[in-house]
This record gives C-alpha cells, structure tokens and sequence, in this order.
C-alpha cells in the first residue's frame, strides 16, 4: 500500500510503502480512484491554525504523525469485514469522512462531524492521500453514480461543507440578498449550489480577478471586489441596506468584518472558513443591528445523503477541478497555499 504522509509538521509529506489492512467487522477497504486536495490540509501539514494576534490552535494531538492526509475520497469497494452489510466489492462509492466516536451525545444526536473524539478520515485516522483506505463502516460510504469520480469525490468536504453553511441561512425570502465572500475551491461549491438550495444567485466578493469568471460560471449574480474604494457602501446601496445573508469561506479577520458590515439589520453571517487571523468586533453594534453570527463546520451524515440526492440529478455546474498524480501530493499543497489553484486539485491514483 503506498501513501503519502506527515512525518513531521511543515516537512513535505513522505512516501510511505506498507502492508495493505485487511478489514474486520464493519471495516470497508476501498481502492481509492481520486482525493481531493482541500485548504484544511494545508494546515493539517503544518500541523497548526493560525488564530491572530500570534495565537495558534496546535493540531499536533489529534493528528498524531505519520499521518496520511486527505478527506474527499472515491474509489471501488475492494474487500469487506465479516459484518459488513449493503456494500460488496466493486461498488463505487465516496466516503463521508466526519466520523465520530459513536457514543457521545453529540455522535447520537447525528452531529458526529463536531464529536469531541473525532475519528475523521485524513485528519484523526489515515486519509485518501494512499492507495487504499480503510474506512470503519459502510454507513459512511455514499452511491454517486452517474458523476465522474472527479466531480464525487469533492462533495465530501467543498461540497458538503457548503451545503451545510448554505441550509444555516434558509429560508431567504423574496428579494433577499445572499452574499458570499471567496471564490475558492469551498466557495465555487457554495457558488453553483445556493440556487438550488436557496433559490437565489449571490453576490460574490473575491480579491483575485483571476477567480470572477469561474464565479460567474457558477452561478454568481454578480462579483464585487471588496477591497476596492467604497466597495461596502456600494454594496450596502446596492442591496437596500444590506444583505439578509453573508457566508464567509474565507475566514480572515478582514472577511469576516467585511460580511459583517454588509448585513442588514436582523442579517445572519456564516462564518465557514479557517483562513486564520483577527478583528475588533464591537457587541453593541450586533444588539443594535440584531445581527446574528454562527459557525458552520463541514456537515452531518444525514446532510451528505441529502447533498448526494441533490448532486446525482445532475442539475448543478461542474466544479473546475484540475487532476495531478498522487505522487505530486506536495506540489499541489504548494500550489494551493501559494493561491495558485482555481476550483479544486484532485490527486489520482
């Protein structure tokens, strides 16, 4: 079995060569065909979230190097445990990689993507950067015919994670304003399915210019750049006063103040990604704009199924994927945390 692996934090990952794990009891091993290459991986590799200030969440504990990254997995069903039931070898399938403990009040309430004991795929037990992956049940593996394994495998964190932060702001109602702040891999998925969630197209916010036609060929109504001068007053005139709704996938002190600004009173702003830094955030202004702010982190189960129903009709456009072999994991880390990826980088194996 060959992977890719952490073996020591910000040190290109290693190639690593081992046996094959032969699955037991509810264990599935698949074959894996693609995994795609998310921004959480970048600071899984360097084993640290930058939090502002010069403040850090160390990650070192839950990672537990060696470690193969890698959560957007598809692949083929190439051997099953003994107590496996409703999967055989050679289904394909993508993996929902959230798992929980099984236990915890959180894990039983279906929220096992937030379990305190997390045994995420590619983040807490070895991930799709491989060969082969072993995953613990089969619940966690999801049908995705007729997509390519290209387009699948990216629903298990961009996707996902988008359609999660997507359903916090329903329902919009006739005439309300969607903001949605980056372009990047999280939020072109955010992009093409707000209208089918949400049935409306937003209003984009992107710095890279780079980045506006794939936002547009997503489904962006329009696309604004908010560092230009007066971009939030034009926005705010533009939009009546505001915005009902701004989802940041971006996650930078500077993003996230953008979105907030933008609301209108009695507005909801989503912040979703884990770009890292700070900003002042003033209470009183929340109470008088009775602002709400929520965080949104990946999805359940229950929401993957739902997503995948959605996906497998075939209506949503295509996400720009761009594929490179497994042994260029490296590259494609560079490559992603240097801003030089549009959509999202999958590695085939």
């Amino acid at each position: 079995m060959l992977s890719y692996q952490i073996e020591s934090f910000g040190k290109p990952l290693a190639q690593a060569l081992r046996e094959t794990p032969a699955p037991g009891g509810t264990e599935v091993l698949l074959k894996v065909v693609c995994c795609g290459v998310c921004h959480s991986d970048v600071h899984l590799h360097d084993g640290f979230f930058d939090l502002g200030g010069g403040n850090r969440l160390d990650l070192a504990r839950g990672i537990n190097p060696p470690r193969t990254l890698g959560h957007e997995i598809a692949g083929v069903v190439v051997a099953v445990g003994p107590d496996v039931q409703g999967v055989a070898a050679g289904a394909r399938r993508i993996v929902y990689p959230w798992i929980g403990c099984g236990r915890c009040s959180l894990c039983m309430a279906g929220d096992e993507h937030l379990c305190h004991a997390a045994q995420a795929l590619g983040v807490n037990r070895d991930g799709g950067f491989a060969d082969h992956v072993l995953v613990p049940h089969a619940k966690f593996l999801l049908e995705f015919d007729p997509l390519p394994e290209a387009q699948a495998c990216t629903y298990g964190c961009s996707g996902l994670t988008a359609f999660s932060a997507l359903k916090k702001v329903a329902p919009l109602g006739a005439g309300d304003a969607l903001l949605i702040i980056g372009a990047g891999g999280v939020g072109l998925s955010g992009i093409r399915l707000a209208r089918e969630v949400l049935g409306v197209a937003p209003i984009v916010a992107e710095i890279d210019g780079g980045k506006w036609d794939i936002a547009r060929a997503a489904g962006a109504a329009d696309v604004i750049d908010p560092n230009a001068e007066g971009a939030a007053k034009a926005l705010l005139k533009a939009t009546g006063g505001g915005v009902a709704a701004a989802i940041d996938f971006v996650g930078a002190g500077s993003t996230f103040a953008f979105g907030l600004g933008a609301l209108r009173k009695g507005g909801h702003l989503v912040s979703v990604g884990l770009f890292g830094g700070h900003t002042l955030v003033m209470p009183a202004l929340l109470a008088l704009k009775a602002a709400r702010v929520s965080g949104s982190y990946v999805g359940s189960l229950a929401e993957m199924r739902e997503l995948m129903a959605l996906a497998r009709r075939g209506d949503l456009p295509a996400l720009p994927v761009g594929a490179r072999p497994l042994a260029e994991a490296n590259v494609a880390l560079e490559d992603l945390k240097a801003g030089r990826v549009r959509g999202r980088t999958i590695l085939t194996v």
